[in-house]
Formats: C-alpha cells, sequence, structure tokens
C-alpha cells in the first residue's frame, strides 16, 4: 500500500516533489497545476492547504509513483514507507521501482517508437493530470502511446491487404489511390476503425486521451498553444478542399509532437456519446477554425462515412512494452 495523506498541505506537497526529485515546472504539469500555484503551495508550507480537487490530483500522483518514490516520501513526512514486497505493480506507469527491473517504458528513445506490428511511428503520453473540456476540468490518465500521425491510406492499405477488409469506397478498383498515400484514410466508419485497431493490437482513443495527446498538460486551446492561428492546420479558411499529407502541418503539432490535431479529419474516438454513437475529435478540412479546438464535442452513428473522417490508435504504455519485449 502507498503511503496516505490525510489532507495535503504546501509541506507534503514540496515533500511529494522533492521526492520526485523534479522541479516545479515539472511538478506542476504532472499534478495538472500551475508553476506559480507549486510555488505558493510550497512558500506557504503547512498553513497553505490546495483544494479538494487538487489533493485528489496529489493523492493519484502518489499513488501512482514508485516504490522509492513513496519510501522517500513517507520518510520525509514521518508516514509508514510502503512494503515493498507487497507493493502493487499496477503503481507504477513510467518508471521502475527496482533499477535492475524493467522499465514501463521501452528502453532507447522512450518518447517515440515504432509499433510492432503496424510499423506506425507512436508517441508517449506520460501519466499525469491534464485539464479536460471545455470547463477545463483536472483528469488523471495513466500513461500511453499515441499515434503521431492519422492513419494515412498507406497504412491502410497494408490492414486490407493482411485482413481482406473492404476498402473504403473512394478507392478505385479498390486500389490504393497512388497520390494520396500519405493522406488520412477516409471514408472510414466507426467499425472499420476498430477493426483495423483490432488488427494492429491497438485501440482507438478515448475522447480524454485524445484531447490529452492533442491539448498537453497547461490546458491550452489548440495544440500550439492559445493564439488563434488557422494557417497552422488544414480548416476551412485555408482554402485547400481536401486533405493534406499527414506531416504537412508541422508548426501546429501538440506538446507530445502528435499531427494533425487540429483540421485535416475528424478521428473517430472508442467513447460512445450514446448507444450506437461514438465521439469524433479534432475538426477537418471542411470545418470552420471555430471549431478547431481539441475540446469541442462531436459525434457521429458508428456507421457514418464521410470524406473528412478518418482515425488514429493508441496502446497503454504497458502493452507496447510487451509487445517490444515479445518482439526481441
Amino acid at each position: 500500500m502507498s503511503p496516505t495523506v490525510q489532507r495535503w498541505s504546501g509541506l507534503e506537497a514540496r515533500a511529494l516533489r522533492e521526492a520526485k526529485r523534479v522541479s516545479q515546472v515539472d511538478f506542476a504539469a504532472e499534478v495538472g497545476v500551475s508553476e506559480r500555484l507549486i510555488a505558493k503551495w510550497e512558500k506557504g508550507k503547512e498553513n497553505m492547504i490546495p483544494r479538494p480537487v487538487n489533493q485528489q490530483a496529489l493523492d493519484t500522483v502518489l499513488a501512482a509513483s514508485p516504490v522509492e518514490v513513496q519510501t522517500r516520501f513517507a520518510e520525509m513526512v514521518g508516514l509508514t514507507a510502503p512494503a515493498t514486497a507487497t507493493q502493487d505493480p499496477a503503481v507504477s506507469n513510467e518508471q521502475p521501482a527496482d533499477p535492475e527491473a524493467k522499465p514501463s517504458i521501452p528502453v532507447g528513445d522512450e518518447d517515440q517508437v515504432r509499433h510492432p506490428i503496424d510499423g506506425k511511428l507512436m508517441t508517449l503520453v506520460p501519466a499525469g493530470v491534464y485539464f479536460a473540456g471545455q470547463q477545463n476540468e483536472p483528469v488523471y490518465l495513466p500513461a500511453f502511446y499515441i499515434d503521431v500521425f492519422p492513419t494515412t491510406n498507406a497504412d491502410y492499405a497494408r490492414f486490407v491487404k493482411a485482413t481482406d477488409h473492404k476498402p473504403p469506397q473512394h478507392w478505385e478498383n479498390g486500389e490504393l489511390p497512388q497520390a494520396t498515400t500519405d493522406h488520412p484514410v477516409v471514408f472510414v466508419t466507426w467499425h472499420d476503425a476498430s477493426a483495423y485497431a483490432q488488427w494492429s493490437a491497438k485501440g482507438l482513443p478515448t475522447n480524454q486521451q485524445w484531447e490529452k495527446a492533442a491539448r498537453g498538460t497547461r490546458g491550452d486551446i489548440y495544440p500550439w498553444g492559445s493564439q488563434r492561428t488557422p494557417a497552422k492546420c488544414n480548416s476551412r479558411e485555408g482554402g485547400k478542399r481536401s486533405t493534406t499529407p499527414v506531416d504537412c502541418y508541422a508548426s501546429g503539432v501538440s506538446p507530445y509532437g502528435v499531427y494533425d490535431m487540429c483540421g485535416n479529419t475528424w478521428d473517430w474516438c472508442a467513447t460512445e456519446s450514446e448507444p450506437g454513437r461514438y465521439e469524433l475529435k479534432g475538426s477537418a478540412f471542411t470545418s470552420p477554425f471555430l471549431r478547431c479546438t481539441p475540446s469541442t464535442f462531436n459525434d457521429a452513428a458508428a456507421g457514418m462515412l464521410d470524406d473528412d473522417t478518418g482515425f488514429r490508435c493508441v496502446t497503454p504504455a504497458e502493452t507496447m512494452r510487451a509487445l517490444l519485449n515479445m518482439k526481441g
């Protein structure tokens, strides 16, 4: 069991940050608050009591910390240290409890890896709190990987060939369109997207996974910040009137380096809004820039398909590690 704090104050918050051996900037990002608020807590020490929602966030950060961090924290604040023998391995999402243990993220280039089944580049979204929705509610998510780029026509063609799945309706004679191999695949239903995800041992992102990957942890309005910059994405104002290559808008990537989280194509999500309908995220080339905010709600029937709707996939960090170990 991890140590339990009955009521957090600035004293315990600082102890947890120091036990994690991170800066105020990094700790603020993990808790889901501003660096200035962390500094305020620490300056107030035992007299500064965080709000209930931040108390919960601190509880979550502590519970998700490796056992050596929990032990250091317990010693700092005079709590009972967690027993290593009974430690639940699920509490560690980002680092090993033992230097000799296998890491929870792949060895090597830990932030970006190639998925061993479909070969797509994926980037790590670390465990922690982010600000969700238009009300910026703090939400904790475990670590996961997300495709850096939407699923392209070329990606989908490999899936079609491997599974004999029906190709998109606009592919002439069922063949991959050579002029748009690096464009997002479109005219795919939620069922099509889900079938690809199953084939690749991934999943469609939940609405919250997708939004965190797009906005980061600071509550920015757009992937690139909060500046209204239509030129950073393929929306209606750009006048493209069609999809563009998935690596076209490098200046509009998210804090995790994820492309096309605004504009180009809507992405199907795993989140069911009501029976038979699923959320869509990201907006498209058909969307006015006003709708190009990752917090915007949209949904559609699972059987809907259109020229502005595609998808990308995610996988838990632990699943990625297992897949890479199996390959090795």
